[in-house]
Protein backbone atom coordinates (compact mmCIF):
# COMPACT_ATOMS: atom_id res chain seq x y z
CA UNK A 1 0.00 0.00 0.00
CA UNK A 2 1.35 3.53 -0.69
CA UNK A 3 2.67 5.49 1.90
CA UNK A 4 0.49 7.81 1.91
CA UNK A 5 -2.75 6.06 1.42
CA UNK A 6 -1.89 4.30 4.96
CA UNK A 7 -0.72 7.54 6.30
CA UNK A 8 -3.65 9.39 5.43
CA UNK A 9 -6.30 6.02 6.40
CA UNK A 10 -4.54 6.17 9.66
CA UNK A 11 -4.73 9.67 10.39
CA UNK A 12 -8.25 9.62 9.90
CA UNK A 13 -9.26 6.44 11.55
CA UNK A 14 -6.57 5.95 13.70
CA UNK A 15 -5.13 9.09 15.00
CA UNK A 16 -4.82 8.09 18.58
CA UNK A 17 -2.31 4.91 17.25
CA UNK A 18 -0.03 7.72 15.45
CA UNK A 19 2.39 10.22 18.12
CA UNK A 20 4.72 12.61 17.46
CA UNK A 21 8.32 11.94 18.92
CA UNK A 22 11.43 13.93 19.33
CA UNK A 23 14.61 12.44 17.20
CA UNK A 24 16.36 12.32 20.84
CA UNK A 25 13.66 10.43 22.60
CA UNK A 26 15.13 6.74 21.12
CA UNK A 27 18.52 7.57 23.25
CA UNK A 28 19.56 3.85 23.75
CA UNK A 29 17.01 2.23 21.72
CA UNK A 30 17.99 -0.49 19.35
CA UNK A 31 15.75 0.27 16.16
CA UNK A 32 15.84 -1.81 12.74
CA UNK A 33 15.97 0.13 9.42
CA UNK A 34 15.02 -0.51 6.17
CA UNK A 35 18.59 -0.03 4.55
CA UNK A 36 17.17 -0.34 0.69
CA UNK A 37 14.35 2.54 1.56
CA UNK A 38 17.29 5.02 3.03
CA UNK A 39 19.66 4.03 0.45
CA UNK A 40 16.95 5.39 -2.42
CA UNK A 41 16.05 8.34 -0.23
CA UNK A 42 20.34 9.30 -0.18
CA UNK A 43 20.40 8.80 -4.14
CA UNK A 44 17.74 11.00 -4.43
CA UNK A 45 18.40 13.81 -2.09
CA UNK A 46 22.25 13.96 -1.19
CA UNK A 47 23.97 15.96 -3.54
CA UNK A 48 21.43 15.78 -5.80
CA UNK A 49 21.08 18.69 -8.37
CA UNK A 50 19.05 18.01 -11.64
CA UNK A 51 21.34 15.28 -13.64
CA UNK A 52 24.45 16.22 -10.96
CA UNK A 53 25.35 14.18 -8.21
CA UNK A 54 28.19 13.54 -6.07
CA UNK A 55 30.72 11.44 -7.55
CA UNK A 56 34.26 9.83 -7.01
CA UNK A 57 36.97 10.11 -9.67
CA UNK A 58 36.16 7.56 -11.31
CA UNK A 59 32.97 8.89 -11.94
CA UNK A 60 30.96 6.43 -9.53
CA UNK A 61 27.96 8.00 -7.46
CA UNK A 62 28.98 8.47 -4.15
CA UNK A 63 25.82 10.26 -2.79
CA UNK A 64 24.61 6.56 -1.02
CA UNK A 65 28.00 6.55 1.01
CA UNK A 66 27.75 10.44 1.77
CA UNK A 67 23.86 9.69 3.24
CA UNK A 68 24.76 6.94 5.00
CA UNK A 69 27.92 8.46 6.56
CA UNK A 70 26.33 10.75 7.94
CA UNK A 71 22.83 10.27 8.74
CA UNK A 72 24.01 6.88 10.88
CA UNK A 73 26.79 9.20 12.35
CA UNK A 74 23.51 11.44 13.54
CA UNK A 75 21.87 8.46 15.16
CA UNK A 76 25.01 7.04 16.75
CA UNK A 77 25.72 10.48 18.54
CA UNK A 78 22.11 10.40 19.68
CA UNK A 79 22.73 7.30 21.28
CA UNK A 80 20.48 5.38 19.16
CA UNK A 81 21.90 1.54 17.99
CA UNK A 82 20.89 1.08 14.15
CA UNK A 83 20.67 -2.67 12.78
CA UNK A 84 20.17 -2.31 8.88
CA UNK A 85 18.40 -4.72 7.05
CA UNK A 86 18.59 -5.41 3.27
CA UNK A 87 16.36 -6.99 1.03
CA UNK A 88 17.01 -10.79 0.15
CA UNK A 89 15.50 -12.58 -3.08
CA UNK A 90 11.86 -11.27 -3.70
CA UNK A 91 8.76 -13.75 -3.64
CA UNK A 92 7.39 -14.51 -7.18
CA UNK A 93 4.35 -12.62 -6.93
CA UNK A 94 6.53 -9.42 -6.40
CA UNK A 95 8.12 -9.42 -9.87
CA UNK A 96 4.88 -8.00 -11.86
CA UNK A 97 5.16 -5.09 -9.60
CA UNK A 98 9.42 -4.51 -10.29
CA UNK A 99 8.20 -4.90 -14.08
CA UNK A 100 6.57 -2.45 -13.58
CA UNK A 101 8.56 0.04 -11.40
CA UNK A 102 11.39 -0.88 -14.48
CA UNK A 103 8.66 0.53 -17.26
CA UNK A 104 8.24 3.31 -15.08
CA UNK A 105 12.02 4.41 -15.06
CA UNK A 106 11.95 3.77 -18.91
CA UNK A 107 9.16 6.30 -18.93
CA UNK A 108 10.82 8.61 -16.81
CA UNK A 109 14.29 8.53 -18.94
CA UNK A 110 12.21 9.84 -22.09
CA UNK A 111 10.89 12.28 -20.25
CA UNK A 112 14.21 13.33 -18.61
CA UNK A 113 15.75 13.49 -22.52
CA UNK A 114 13.21 15.37 -24.18
CA UNK A 115 13.34 17.80 -21.08
CA UNK A 116 17.20 18.03 -21.11
CA UNK A 117 16.47 19.04 -25.13
CA UNK A 118 13.50 21.56 -24.31
CA UNK A 119 16.24 23.05 -21.17
CA UNK A 120 13.12 22.37 -19.14
CA UNK A 121 14.56 22.60 -15.44
CA UNK A 122 11.94 21.90 -13.59
CA UNK A 123 11.41 18.66 -15.74
CA UNK A 124 14.74 18.20 -15.53
CA UNK A 125 14.95 17.70 -11.88
CA UNK A 126 11.48 16.07 -11.62
CA UNK A 127 12.32 13.74 -14.63
CA UNK A 128 15.99 12.86 -13.23
CA UNK A 129 14.21 11.79 -9.37
CA UNK A 130 12.27 8.91 -11.61
CA UNK A 131 14.95 7.36 -12.84
CA UNK A 132 16.98 6.15 -9.72
CA UNK A 133 17.54 2.83 -9.10
CA UNK A 134 19.16 1.51 -5.92
CA UNK A 135 21.63 -1.57 -7.63
CA UNK A 136 23.42 -4.24 -6.03
CA UNK A 137 26.63 -2.25 -6.03
CA UNK A 138 24.93 0.67 -4.16
CA UNK A 139 23.93 -2.06 -1.43
CA UNK A 140 27.13 -3.47 -1.49
CA UNK A 141 28.81 -0.30 -0.78
CA UNK A 142 26.86 0.54 2.04
CA UNK A 143 27.11 -2.86 3.97
CA UNK A 144 31.12 -2.60 3.69
CA UNK A 145 30.69 0.98 5.20
CA UNK A 146 28.36 0.19 8.05
CA UNK A 147 30.61 -2.77 9.09
CA UNK A 148 33.64 -0.76 8.73
CA UNK A 149 31.88 1.63 11.21
CA UNK A 150 30.79 -1.12 13.50
CA UNK A 151 27.33 -1.13 13.04
CA UNK A 152 25.38 -4.57 12.48
CA UNK A 153 23.92 -5.58 9.66
CA UNK A 154 21.66 -8.13 8.14
CA UNK A 155 20.93 -9.74 4.38
CA UNK A 156 17.51 -10.76 4.71
CA UNK A 157 16.30 -14.20 3.06
CA UNK A 158 13.27 -12.64 1.60
CA UNK A 159 11.85 -8.79 2.29
CA UNK A 160 13.90 -6.12 4.20
CA UNK A 161 10.48 -5.30 5.44
CA UNK A 162 9.75 -8.91 7.03
CA UNK A 163 12.77 -9.29 8.56
CA UNK A 164 12.67 -5.85 10.63
CA UNK A 165 9.32 -6.33 11.76
CA UNK A 166 10.57 -10.19 12.63
CA UNK A 167 13.18 -8.42 14.45
CA UNK A 168 10.74 -6.29 16.70
CA UNK A 169 8.26 -9.39 17.47
CA UNK A 170 10.98 -11.01 18.52
CA UNK A 171 12.16 -7.93 20.76
CA UNK A 172 15.49 -7.48 19.81
CA UNK A 173 14.62 -4.03 18.42
CA UNK A 174 12.60 -1.73 19.73
CA UNK A 175 10.81 -0.52 16.36
CA UNK A 176 11.29 -0.50 12.91
CA UNK A 177 12.27 2.40 10.54
CA UNK A 178 11.38 3.21 7.14
CA UNK A 179 9.30 5.12 4.74
CA UNK A 180 7.65 2.08 3.61
CA UNK A 181 4.58 0.95 5.86
CA UNK A 182 4.86 -2.50 4.55
CA UNK A 183 6.28 -3.05 8.04
CA UNK A 184 3.16 -2.51 9.86
CA UNK A 185 1.38 -4.69 7.79
CA UNK A 186 3.71 -7.54 8.34
CA UNK A 187 2.99 -6.99 11.97
CA UNK A 188 5.79 -4.63 13.10
CA UNK A 189 4.95 -3.72 16.92
CA UNK A 190 6.47 -0.25 16.78
CA UNK A 191 6.97 1.26 13.37
CA UNK A 192 8.70 4.86 13.06
CA UNK A 193 8.55 7.16 10.31
CA UNK A 194 11.47 10.06 9.66
CA UNK A 195 13.78 8.81 11.34
CA UNK A 196 16.26 8.86 8.80
CA UNK A 197 15.42 12.62 7.56
CA UNK A 198 18.10 15.02 7.97
CA UNK A 199 18.12 17.25 10.87
CA UNK A 200 17.38 19.81 8.77
CA UNK A 201 13.90 19.16 7.92
CA UNK A 202 12.79 19.66 11.58
CA UNK A 203 10.16 17.21 11.37
CA UNK A 204 9.32 14.95 14.38
CA UNK A 205 9.81 11.44 14.28
CA UNK A 206 6.14 9.79 13.48
CA UNK A 207 5.41 6.79 15.84
CA UNK A 208 2.70 4.02 15.47
CA UNK A 209 1.85 1.20 17.44
CA UNK A 210 0.03 -1.84 15.52
CA UNK A 211 -2.08 -2.59 18.63
CA UNK A 212 -3.72 0.46 18.32
CA UNK A 213 -3.91 0.88 15.25
CA UNK A 214 -6.07 -2.53 15.33
CA UNK A 215 -7.93 -1.47 18.20
CA UNK A 216 -8.52 2.02 16.64
CA UNK A 217 -9.97 0.89 13.40
CA UNK A 218 -11.25 -1.87 14.94
CA UNK A 219 -9.83 -4.71 13.27
CA UNK A 220 -7.98 -7.98 13.55
CA UNK A 221 -4.60 -8.28 12.21
CA UNK A 222 -6.07 -10.99 9.66
CA UNK A 223 -8.14 -7.88 8.46
CA UNK A 224 -6.20 -5.33 8.24
CA UNK A 225 -3.79 -7.23 6.12
CA UNK A 226 -6.94 -7.63 4.02
CA UNK A 227 -7.09 -4.10 4.22
CA UNK A 228 -3.39 -3.29 2.96
CA UNK A 229 -4.16 -5.88 0.73
CA UNK A 230 -7.62 -4.21 -0.60
CA UNK A 231 -6.06 -1.14 -0.80
CA UNK A 232 -3.38 -2.08 -3.26
CA UNK A 233 0.10 -3.86 -2.23
CA UNK A 234 3.75 -4.86 -4.33
CA UNK A 235 1.78 -8.49 -4.57
CA UNK A 236 -1.38 -8.02 -5.97
CA UNK A 237 -3.21 -5.20 -8.21
CA UNK A 238 -5.60 -3.31 -6.55
CA UNK A 239 -9.37 -2.98 -7.42
CA UNK A 240 -10.51 0.21 -9.59
CA UNK A 241 -12.45 2.23 -7.47
CA UNK A 242 -11.86 1.03 -4.08
CA UNK A 243 -9.31 3.08 -2.24
CA UNK A 244 -8.22 3.07 1.70
CA UNK A 245 -11.38 4.57 2.94
CA UNK A 246 -13.92 2.14 1.08
CA UNK A 247 -11.63 -0.66 1.59
CA UNK A 248 -11.94 -0.26 5.38
CA UNK A 249 -15.61 0.16 5.10
CA UNK A 250 -15.57 -2.78 2.62
CA UNK A 251 -13.54 -5.06 5.55
CA UNK A 252 -15.74 -4.35 8.54
CA UNK A 253 -18.98 -4.67 6.86
CA UNK A 254 -17.98 -8.18 5.22
CA UNK A 255 -14.78 -9.38 7.81
CA UNK A 256 -12.85 -10.63 4.98
CA UNK A 257 -11.74 -10.62 1.34
CA UNK A 258 -13.72 -13.70 0.52
CA UNK A 259 -16.87 -12.56 2.12
CA UNK A 260 -16.66 -9.15 0.35
CA UNK A 261 -16.18 -10.80 -3.01
CA UNK A 262 -19.38 -12.42 -2.89
CA UNK A 263 -21.41 -9.57 -1.99
CA UNK A 264 -19.85 -6.70 -3.79
CA UNK A 265 -21.54 -5.45 -6.64
CA UNK A 266 -18.58 -7.11 -9.34
CA UNK A 267 -19.61 -4.51 -12.03
CA UNK A 268 -19.05 -1.53 -10.17
CA UNK A 269 -15.85 -2.73 -8.60
CA UNK A 270 -14.34 -5.08 -11.40
CA UNK A 271 -11.88 -8.19 -9.63
CA UNK A 272 -8.73 -8.11 -11.84
CA UNK A 273 -9.19 -11.47 -13.33
CA UNK A 274 -6.40 -13.96 -11.50
CA UNK A 275 -6.40 -11.57 -8.18
CA UNK A 276 -3.75 -14.00 -5.83
CA UNK A 277 -4.77 -12.16 -2.64
CA UNK A 278 -4.86 -15.34 -0.70
CA UNK A 279 -0.86 -15.36 -1.90
CA UNK A 280 -0.68 -12.14 -1.07
CA UNK A 281 -2.30 -12.62 2.41
CA UNK A 282 -0.02 -15.39 3.39
CA UNK A 283 3.19 -13.68 2.14
CA UNK A 284 1.94 -11.06 4.51
CA UNK A 285 1.34 -13.83 7.20
CA UNK A 286 4.56 -16.11 6.71
CA UNK A 287 6.86 -14.38 5.33
CA UNK A 288 10.11 -15.83 4.59
CA UNK A 289 12.43 -14.37 6.98
CA UNK A 290 15.74 -15.61 9.30
CA UNK A 291 15.22 -18.91 11.08
CA UNK A 292 17.43 -17.71 14.22
CA UNK A 293 17.08 -14.43 15.33
CA UNK A 294 20.53 -12.85 13.91
CA UNK A 295 22.91 -11.45 16.42
CA UNK A 296 23.15 -8.07 16.82
CA UNK A 297 26.44 -6.90 17.95
CA UNK A 298 27.84 -2.81 17.62
CA UNK A 299 32.16 -2.80 18.07
CA UNK A 300 34.75 -0.06 17.28
CA UNK A 301 35.35 1.51 14.01
CA UNK A 302 38.10 0.51 11.66
CA UNK A 303 39.93 4.08 11.18
CA UNK A 304 41.96 2.62 8.43
CA UNK A 305 39.73 0.84 6.56
CA UNK A 306 37.17 3.97 6.89
CA UNK A 307 39.79 6.34 5.84
CA UNK A 308 40.94 3.45 3.25
CA UNK A 309 37.19 3.34 1.93
CA UNK A 310 36.03 6.46 1.80
CA UNK A 311 39.01 8.87 1.00
CA UNK A 312 41.63 7.01 -0.86
CA UNK A 313 38.91 5.15 -2.96
CA UNK A 314 35.61 7.35 -3.22
CA UNK A 315 37.93 10.90 -3.17
CA UNK A 316 35.82 11.82 0.43
CA UNK A 317 37.52 15.05 2.12
CA UNK A 318 40.60 12.85 4.83
CA UNK A 319 39.89 15.59 7.96
CA UNK A 320 36.35 15.70 7.66
CA UNK A 321 36.42 11.72 7.74
CA UNK A 322 38.77 11.83 10.48
CA UNK A 323 36.50 14.24 12.92
CA UNK A 324 33.84 11.13 11.69
CA UNK A 325 35.64 9.13 12.87
CA UNK A 326 36.28 10.29 16.19
CA UNK A 327 32.42 11.34 16.80
CA UNK A 328 32.11 7.51 16.28
CA UNK A 329 34.43 6.79 18.84
CA UNK A 330 33.21 9.18 21.29
CA UNK A 331 29.36 7.97 20.67
CA UNK A 332 30.44 4.46 21.27
CA UNK A 333 32.35 5.05 24.14
CA UNK A 334 29.19 6.50 25.61
CA UNK A 335 27.22 3.47 25.52
CA UNK A 336 27.23 2.36 28.98
CA UNK A 337 24.58 5.00 29.40
CA UNK A 338 21.21 3.42 29.11
CA UNK A 339 18.08 5.04 29.65
CA UNK A 340 16.52 6.31 32.97
CA UNK A 341 13.56 3.72 32.82
CA UNK A 342 16.02 0.92 32.26
CA UNK A 343 17.12 1.11 35.76
CA UNK A 344 13.50 0.57 37.17
CA UNK A 345 12.09 -2.19 34.78
CA UNK A 346 13.04 -4.78 32.35
CA UNK A 347 13.67 -3.11 28.86
CA UNK A 348 11.03 -4.64 27.28
CA UNK A 349 8.75 -3.17 24.18
CA UNK A 350 5.82 -1.17 25.37
CA UNK A 351 3.71 -2.70 22.39
CA UNK A 352 3.46 -6.18 24.66
CA UNK A 353 0.34 -6.82 25.60
CA UNK A 354 -0.86 -5.75 29.57
CA UNK A 355 -0.64 -9.03 31.24
CA UNK A 356 2.39 -10.73 29.97
CA UNK A 357 4.38 -7.38 30.46
CA UNK A 358 3.75 -7.52 34.42
CA UNK A 359 4.25 -11.27 34.59
CA UNK A 360 7.81 -10.78 33.08
CA UNK A 361 8.16 -7.33 35.54
CA UNK A 362 7.73 -9.30 37.77
CA UNK A 363 10.17 -11.86 37.25
CA UNK A 364 12.85 -9.62 36.00
CA UNK A 365 13.17 -7.05 38.34
CA UNK A 366 15.57 -4.29 38.19
CA UNK A 367 16.97 -5.17 34.81
CA UNK A 368 18.83 -2.54 32.71
CA UNK A 369 20.46 -1.93 29.21
CA UNK A 370 22.87 0.21 27.63
CA UNK A 371 22.22 3.01 25.52
CA UNK A 372 24.51 5.38 23.80
CA UNK A 373 25.16 9.49 24.00
CA UNK A 374 24.22 12.96 23.22
CA UNK A 375 22.87 14.23 20.44
CA UNK A 376 24.76 16.66 17.34
CA UNK A 377 24.97 16.96 13.99
CA UNK A 378 28.17 15.52 12.39
CA UNK A 379 29.02 17.49 8.86
CA UNK A 380 31.27 14.97 6.74
CA UNK A 381 30.82 14.23 3.17
CA UNK A 382 33.33 13.37 0.14
CA UNK A 383 33.17 13.26 -3.63
CA UNK A 384 32.68 15.91 -5.87
CA UNK A 385 29.91 17.14 -8.84
CA UNK A 386 29.57 15.30 -11.80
Amino acid sequence: MGIKGLTKLLADNAPKAMKEQKFESYFGRKIAIDASMSIYQFLIVVGRIGTETLTNEAGEVTSHLQGMFNRTIRLLEAGIKPVYVFDGQPPDLKKQELAKRYSKREDASKELTAAIEDGDKEGIEKYSKRTVKVTRQHNEDCKRLLRLMGVPVIEAPGEAEAECAALCKNEKVYAVASEDMDSLTFGAPKFLRHLMDPSSRKIPVMEFEVLKVLEELNLTMDQFIDLCILSGCDYCDSIKGIGGQTALKLIRQHGSIETMLENINKERYPIPEDWPYQEARRLFKEPLVSTEPPELKWSAPEEEGIVNFLVNENGFNNDRVTKAIEKIKAAKNKSSQGRLESFFKPSASSSMPIKRKETEDKAAKGTAHNGKGANKKPKTGGGKKK
